[in-house]
């Protein structure tokens, strides 16, 4: 373990303090929250280090806020019912429930598909990518790929037209165009070479689904909420069920119509509770709990890998396509915890008792697994390669008509590759050498080609699907564009 100076304890306390003392329960709803930025870890700034910049990054992204999944909104609506078929009082913080109703008022079309939020989310990353990085020039077109529902389609859409909101081309058809390479979602034909890859592998829904364990914990605190609340009742008694529904409430509604009331029903150790059985849903579901999440996050961080290695705009072996210098990929929810398992991140801890996270108490240990900062809406995973050089010096001479060469940009620049998770930092574990707490371009190829692999395994021989035609390990969506393997499609998606 590093061993920290005085001044960063210090700086990591004030910035803990920070975050405690502006609680949030829509930063800890799970994959309930709204986007938001991860606070950072270990004391490590967000900023792009000086003498760096970034030449060539890889995201993977859930799609944004949407409205409940039919299986969500029956709870809702039942929730309504019970208090509409009853006759009660309400007061104090719970005195707005009988004019509650669910923000659902077009059931055929909202339930399941993006809202206004998720909307926003996706077209605020593309500007948010667009500035940070410059990796596109002027009318350039652009691609970006996505698993096939419409929600995650839609996502990548919004991401487009903020992507590619600058300028105007409308007399230049051909350039600053979009087009979206979609590939079949939640289907076990494609195996590994898929966005949503944990359908292709039939021993992973058997290795753990994490409802035992998040089910056990919701045990341990419902009931007591639910008798905390029930004081606030004469005539209507809240169960345990309905106190979940409520707690989901909170971070829906404030997506869908800004309505928080639900938000301020619950204490914040209610609301880390309510967090902490998400973490467990996700850990042993989709995450490190999951003895195969591993293997099947691996071929999306192996088919990045490759191309951070080969560089931006570079051409790989057996290409038909050369992905842009900001690689793209939208997904779902429960694909992004086999990514952070592929990276073996989130899953050791130098203190005692954190992982396998235990499911009859919370850890108290900074940094352990989170779904609210990675499931959230619009959460995701990026990769970034940095390219390094000494920054600038305090004084710096201009010749007229030569512009100075940013640090990072020259030839025999030092290469390195940055993890962050919600705009965290993440550091590689045993690779954080570089600037900024990177890992250093080489020993991350040799961390995800070595020790990364042989924790993933053969995706074909760990998933059980020896002898089953056309069963794949490898990504290859990237740069076989369409792909037949993946099963993609193109579609041309007009901006201006």
């Amino acid at each position: 373990m590093k061993a920290f100076g005085p001044f960063l304890i210090v700086a990591i306390w004030l910035v803990s303090c920070a975050f405690a003392s502006t609680f949030n329960p829509l930063q800890h709803s799970g994959p309930a929250s709204p986007y938001f930025d991860a606070p950072p870890e270990e004391g490590i700034s967000e900023s792009t280090p000086d003498g760096c910049v970034v030449d060539q990054a890889a995201y993977i992204v859930r799609h944004g806020s949407r409205y409940p999944e039919p299986g969500s909104f029956s709870g809702w609506q039942s929730l309504y019912q019970k208090i509409q078929n009853a006759t009660f009082t309400a007061k104090g913080p719970l005195n707005f429930i009988p004019t509650w109703h669910p923000p659902v008022d077009d059931v055929p079309h909202e339930p399941l598909f993006l809202s206004s939020t998720g909307a926003l989310e996706s077209f605020e990353l593309g500007v948010q990518l667009r500035k940070k990085y410059g990796l596109t020039s002027g009318g350039s077109n652009f691609t970006v790929w996505a698993a096939g529902q419409q929600r995650v389609v839609d996502t990548a859409s919004y991401f487009i037209k903020g992507y590619l909101s600058q300028g105007n081309y409308l007399t230049a058809p051909d350039e600053n165009r979009a087009f979206v390479v979609t590939m079949p979602d939640s289907v076990n034909y494609t195996f590994a070479d898929s966005l949503t890859s944990s359908n292709g592998c039939p021993n992973y829904s058997g290795g753990n689904n994490g409802t035992n364990q998040s089910n056990a914990f919701r045990a341990t605190y419902q009931t007591k909420i639910a008798k905390r609340l029930n004081a606030y009742l004469n005539g209507l008694t809240l169960v345990e069920t309905d106190v979940g529904v409520m707690q989901d409430l909170c971070g829906f509604q404030a997506e869908v119509n800004g309505d928080t009331r639900f938000c301020d029903l619950f204490e914040k150790s209610e609301w880390l509770d309510y967090e902490y059985a998400h973490d467990l849903n996700y850990y042993y579901g989709s995450g490190p709990g999951n003895p195969f999440s591993a293997t099947v996050g691996y071929g999306w961080l192996k088919a990045v890998t490759d191309l951070l290695v080969a560089g931006p705009n570079a051409t790989t072996a057996n290409a038909t396509f050369t992905p842009p210098p900001l690689i793209m990929s939208f997904t779902h929810d429960n694909n992004l915890p086999p990514i952070v398992s592929a990276l073996g991140l989130w899953n050791t801890s130098h203190t005692a008792g954190v992982y396998p996270l235990p499911a009859t108490r919370i850890p108290r240990a900074p940094f352990a697994f989170s779904a609210s900062r990675l499931v959230s809406f619009r959460g995701y995973v990026a990769l970034e390669r940095l390219s390094c050089a000494a920054p600038l010096a305090d004084t710096v001479k201009h010749t007229a008509g030569q512009r100075v060469a940013l640090p990072g940009t020259a030839a025999g620049a030092q290469k390195y590759v940055r993890v962050r998770i919600n705009n965290a930092v993440v550091p590689v574990p045993g690779c954080a050498s570089g600037p900024g707490s990177s890992c250093p371009l080489a020993a991350f190829e040799q961390y995800v080609n070595g020790p990364r692999a042989a924790a993933a395994g053969d995706f074909v021989k760990v998933c059980g699907l020896q002898g089953v035609a056309n069963a794949t390990g490898a990504v290859d969506f990237f740069t076989q564009v369409p792909s037949t393997n993946a099963q993609s499609s193109v579609f041309q998606l007009p901006v201006n």
